[in-house]
């Protein structure tokens, strides 16, 4: 892909490194001389330092060529601007980071894909890391759903049960999918299947329809999830930016 990325800060630069090391044609427009010098110091991959809220730095950088434009400075009215721009010269794939809430109905006036608040983000993963320590990763679905990864502790109550079994025993809820399981020495992840036994030690993504709470943790093992679900007021209405996965 032809990927023309703006901005070079906190969050520009590591879409740069993920993006140069993935093999796309990479194009950077930063307008801080010193971080455009670093950006082309350490990546594989042409800098202009300009401003990018003029089309003709738009077009000198291959706007006519491009995939896709990843706007990500830490001023909305800048990557508005700059999404503008990048709509109105056809290139096929806009995204942006948006800072403030407030501000996501114009983005999608302009049909621009979003990513909101990066900072909250973070901050959210950081909560949830202390809450749910079971849990490997995830992302939200909706307002309550989620799709997670967690290990199966030697102890679950689904350890060494079929897919089949552990619904005849009531173990997994109706809104409750495991929908692949990574096991040491297979050559990739495991469709699951009825007759699909679960073991200890195994890394299940899972989806449910209430989110990754302590019941539905419990199944795998981990009721140490339960002493970390008591948190400070206020502290459970954290949201996510997937929002409307």
């Amino acid at each position: 892909m032809y990927i023309i990325i703006v901005g070079a800060g906190d969050i520009g630069t590591p879409l740069i490194d993920i993006a140069t090391r993935s093999g796309n044609e990479v194009v950077v427009i930063e307008r801080d001389e010193q971080r455009a010098n670093t950006i082309a110091d350490e990546h594989d991959c042409l800098v202009l330092n300009t401003d990018a809220t003029t089309k003709v730095s738009l077009l000198d950088a291959g706007a006519d060529r491009a995939d896709a434009l990843i706007s990500t400075t830490n001023q909305d009215a800048t990557n508005i601007m700059v999404c503008l721009l990048a709509s109105d010269l056809d290139i096929p794939g806009v995204v942006s980071v948006v800072h403030n809430p407030e501000h996501m109905g114009i983005f999608e006036r302009i049909g621009v894909n979003t990513m909101e608040n990066p900072q909250r983000l973070i901050a959210e993963y950081l909560y949830r890391a202390v809450k749910r320590p079971t849990i490997v990763d995830y992302m939200r679905v909706g307002e309550h759903a989620e799709v997670f990864e967690i290990d199966v502790a030697p102890e679950a109550p689904i350890a060494d049960r079929t897919l089949q079994e552990a619904g005849d025993e009531d173990l997994l809820g109706d809104d409750v999918l495991i929908v692949a399981i990574e096991r040491d020495g297979e050559g990739g992840p495991i469709t699951p299947r009825g007759d699909t036994q679960i073991r200890s030690g195994d890394r299940l993504t899972v989806y449910s329809g209430t989110g990754a709470t302590p019941e539905v943790t419990d199944v795998f093992g981990h009721y140490e999830d339960h002493a970390m679900s008591t948190a400070s007021p206020g502290t459970e209405n954290l949201s996510g930016p997937f929002n409307d996965v």
